[in-house]
């Protein structure tokens, strides 16, 4: 279950290294002749540890409380905001690792480097080399690697962000809003078009019957489910055209084989846990589905332009209000955006990455940046986050090694006798 959820982090927890050092306009003090100190912008530090500490909350807790699980479908749970929350965090820290590259072609190479870097590792910790807890074996058929996944899809929508920044920024000076949406106008005319395209597939292409193959015992042939769509425009399980376009360009053998889909009522008699299937489940109860697919991504890719926004307030406005007024303009456009497309039939589905899920999350990322920024960056409230900014900050190897499930497989490599006889159930962990 961990290996399946959030992969998520962090091709941003690179950027630290060139996260600039955010100059906090200071409020008024008894001398006012001293310069201006420039600060670390705490906020996205405990933002991002925040998430992780969520992400792993819904990993360890989601089976046991559903409120923090996924949504089997359409709908919004806790666990469905990670995985945007991470993503507009990429978008905010982009606008200051490449803010003002020296070399355009230098800079481009580092995006495209750091993006492959982030791409392997997603495939090395999803593609199914390393197996879950209590298997100490490894090793993929690459017949059946999963090729898609969160660190595949943050390293894409990472790649295209970074070279939104890098290429497609005019050199205008920003000193109002209109001045600022014009300097930036193209990157809003990308994700202006992404979503056109986005919504154009998924209501526009054809999805024709389709079927596939569930394996059985070794001896056995793998039985054979047909599934019956022949339709346009549709947002179910079955025949949407998000997993028609994985299914054609990915294989189906290589997309995810534990479908969110199958904690639907439909599909599990324990929903909205996994569970048997009931009598007359649906043919398409057991086929792979990647949550992580290619044309969902596309909207991925739209969240993080829309943190990159975020992040070019903080540069070109030092001023805490104008900042904060700047940033809830947007937050609320996005919520309203999102309620009113849930509202009249574009549901809220994360597999899909809708449009509507797209503002909703967004917002509440705004949202959610702005609440911390005003405790921390504003009102001074930093001592109380510091395990935040610290999980943050070693965002990545945290979650290496607690959600990837490597430390704990670490652990039961050492056993005495048996396997199960490992460090871990010594503690009262393992099984």
């Amino acid at each position: 279950m961990k290996m399946k959820k959030y992969e998520a982090i962090k091709s941003f927890e690179e950027n630290d290294e060139d996260l600039e050092m955010v100059t906090i306009k200071q409020q008024p003090q008894q001398h006012q002749q001293q310069p201006q100190s420039s600060q670390r912008l705490l906020s996205l530090d405990v933002f991002r540890g925040l998430t992780v500490a969520l992400m792993i909350l819904v990993d360890d807790a989601g089976g046991l409380i559903p409120a923090l699980n996924h949504s089997p479908w359409n709908g919004l749970t806790i666990a469905d905001f990670v995985m945007p929350f991470f993503l507009f965090i990429v978008g905010v820290a982009l606008a200051f690792t490449y803010k003002k590259p020296s070399c355009k072609v230098d800079a481009t190479r580092k995006a495209i480097l750091r993006a492959l870097k982030l791409l392997a590792l997603g495939i090395f910790l999803q593609g199914g080399y390393v197996h879950r807890v209590n298997d100490l074996s490894f090793g993929v058929d690459l017949k059946q690697i999963r090729w898609m996944g969160i660190l595949q899809r943050i390293a894409v929508a990472y790649l295209v962000t970074a070279l939104c920044e890098i290429w497609l920024k005019r050199e205008d000076i920003v000193n109002s809003g209109s001045t600022l949406l014009r300097k930036y106008r193209y990157q809003w005319a990308l994700a202006l078009f992404l979503s056109v395209i986005y919504l154009f597939l998924l209501y526009g292409m054809y999805v024709p019957d389709w079927e596939y193959e569930v394996p059985t015992e070794p001896s056995s042939e793998p039985m054979i489910f047909s599934v019956k769509c022949g339709v346009r425009g549709n947002t179910g399980p079955a025949c949407n055209v998000v997993g028609m376009i994985d299914r054609s360009l990915l294989g189906i053998q290589h997309l995810y084989r534990r479908p969110i889909y199958a904690r639907m009522p439909e599909c599990s008699i324990n929903s909205p846990d996994y569970g048997p299937l009931p009598p007359d489940a649906p043919t398409w109860c057991q086929a792979p589905f990647d949550p992580e697919g290619l044309l969902s991504s596309v909207m991925a890719i739209v969240t993080c332009l829309i943190g990159l926004h975020y992040g070019h307030i903080i540069l070109h406005f030092k001023d805490h209000r104008i900042r904060i007024i700047y940033w809830m303009i947007p937050t609320s456009c996005l919520v309203v955006s999102g309620l009113a497309l849930d509202l009249f039939g574009m549901h809220v589905n994360k597999v899909l990455y809708t449009l509507s899920y797209t503002c909703l999350t967004a917002g509440a990322a705004g949202i959610l940046f702005v609440g911390i920024y005003l405790m921390v960056d504003v009102c001074g409230y930093s001592r109380m986050t510091t395990v935040l900014q610290w999980i943050g900050m070693h965002a990545l190897m945290i979650y290496v090694l607690a959600a990837c499930n490597i430390f704990p497989i670490f652990l039961q490599g050492f056993y005495w006798g048996h396997p199960r006889n490992n460090i871990l159930k010594l503690v009262g962990v393992g099984s």
